[in-house]
């Protein structure tokens, strides 16, 4: 299937258009009207905040670079692994944001705001949901230890410049700078933690430990931790000692298996998990936006592996679906359906497969029959609005809008309502929108140019407190690009 949505490239600051009080997006709490407030140092709870600020203003550039892979299925499979492991990662109650990453390297990483980045390319070598589910945990025990804002605490007259500079080597990397940008991100380490091998060494002990715990109370077994560490070293000596991405930032040495092998075999499962179907469906997915250009390869490559025959048959149907062949791919979607009637997975993918071929009233169909089951349905919502969009741009705004509020950080979210606004008659409110996409992929000044626009029409059409609105978010994107600046 082709991609639905541009490559954006997505920041996370909220979208707070004042629209009337039919179509008003709240406000997350952790924005201020101003904008982001500065990056001075502070008592801890303002370094905490600051953390929050300078982390995701890091995603906005990070997005801006580096490659997304859009995938709406991917992503609310990833979200909702995330939050099945929060309660026991020491996060209950944060709020994450997941970011894909559309790159065949095998990576995952965590930044200070709640940021976790998954590349595809951990779905294509991990085999089974607890290898996936251990490098999440890890990424969570970095959270959860607050690890940036305890090294940046050693170093109090460098905290804010060391930060930025080893979050811009770690954007380079993900980006795809390679051992440069690697090298970036530990010397800007190094130079405000002395003894960075050691300090670091510890950091990711604590994080495999939070995270084997994580895994077992969640029913994960923490033992694919262990296997997971070791199949990586594998691939490293294979490919003549060129390590994965991970193991670039994420060192494992014989000691540190030794004691995460230790560990994990004093934890007990209470109610171990089975290797979920769903899971190895997504990582078809992945082996899909990896073999983009050749999907067979994807097929050959799955193929390799002890999957679930359901899952074959899946990647299947998606190959079937992009070679055009609509009818043979809903049919055997459709028959996984009725197979697995638990997944809602199956017929979200089923209304996207129509909707990529054109066939509207059938994605509009199947999209209201999944939510009826499973209200709120990120995959199924977003069929559901784009296909919308193209037959009733009214009921597509009611649609979105009421997603956005939802999804107040996702840009695809904003694009297809800034669509719906124009095609519904709401000129001002779709540049408004576009000016907030703009300004969440890193674009702030076309933003502003973007809000400039929406004052003119909104002026014209006399829409007094859209105008106030419009100045309001204007300094608060004035704000967002200060805080930019520091990446520059």
């Amino acid at each position: 299937m082709p991609r639905r949505f541009p490559r954006l490239a997505a920041g996370v600051l909220c979208l707070t258009l004042a629209l009337p009080a039919h179509a008003q997006w709240t406000q997350p709490q952790w924005d201020s009207a101003a904008g982001l407030p500065s990056l001075a140092t502070g008592d801890s709870q303002a370094a905490s905040g600051e953390e929050l600020r300078l982390g995701r203003a890091w995603l906005r550039q990070f997005k801006a670079r580096a490659p997304q892979w859009q995938d709406p299925i991917a992503q609310y499979y990833v979200e909702s692994m995330i939050t099945r492991l929060l309660p026991h990662s020491g996060l209950g109650g944060s709020r994450t944001l997941v970011t894909l990453v559309d790159s065949r390297q095998l990576n995952a990483f965590a930044v200070p705001g709640g940021i976790i980045g998954v590349n595809a390319g951990l779905f294509a070598f991990a085999e089974e949901e607890a290898a996936l589910v251990s490098v999440l945990a890890h990424e969570l025990g970095h959270l959860s230890q607050r690890h940036y804002a305890r090294g940046r605490a050693r170093a109090e007259q460098t905290q804010v410049p060391a930060m930025a500079a080893m979050l811009a080597g770690m954007l380079i990397a993900a980006a795809g700078g390679g051992d440069a940008g690697v090298g970036v991100a530990m010397g800007s380490q190094a130079a405000f933690i002395q003894d960075q091998l050691a300090y670091s060494r510890r950091f990711e002990q604590e994080a495999d430990r939070i995270g084997l715990q994580a895994m077992a109370q969640a029913g994960y077994d923490p033992e694919a931790m262990v296997r997971m560490f070791r199949a990586m070293q594998r691939m490293a000596s294979l490919q003549g000692g060129n390590p994965p991405e991970f193991l670039l930032t994420h060192p494992v040495t014989e000691s540190r298996l030794s004691d995460t092998q230790d560990r994990a075999s004093r934890l007990s499962v209470s109610s171990p998990r089975d290797d979920d179907l769903q899971y190895h469906l997504v990582r078809a997915r992945a082996l899909l936006a990896i073999h983009e250009r050749d999907p067979q390869q994807a097929v050959t490559r799955l193929a390799q592996d002890d999957v679930p025959e359901a899952a074959r048959r899946y990647l299947d149907a998606l190959v079937e679906a992009r070679r055009g062949n609509v009818d043979t791919a809903l049919a055997a979607l459709d028959a996984l359906a009725r197979q697995e009637p638990d997944l809602g997975l199956l017929p979200a993918s089923a209304a996207e497969v129509a909707f990529d071929a054109g066939r509207y009233d059938d994605a509009i169909e199947r999209s209201r029959r999944l939510l009826r089951l499973m209200p709120g349905h990120l995959p199924a919502t977003l069929t559901l609005g784009e296909a919308l969009l193209q037959q009733d741009p009214d009921e597509a705004w009611r649609v979105l809008r009421e997603l956005a509020e939802r999804r107040q950080e996702d840009p695809q979210v904003f694009t297809l309502l800034a669509q719906a606004a124009g095609r519904s008659g709401r000129e001002a409110w779709g540049h408004l929108a576009r000016a907030e996409q703009l300004q969440l992929t890193g674009r702030i000044s076309e933003g502003i140019r973007q809000l400039e626009v929406a004052r003119q029409v909104a002026e014209q059409e006399g829409d007094a407190a859209a105008t106030a609105r419009i100045e309001q978010r204007r300094e608060a994107f004035i704000g967002y690009r200060e805080t930019l600046e520091k990446f520059q």
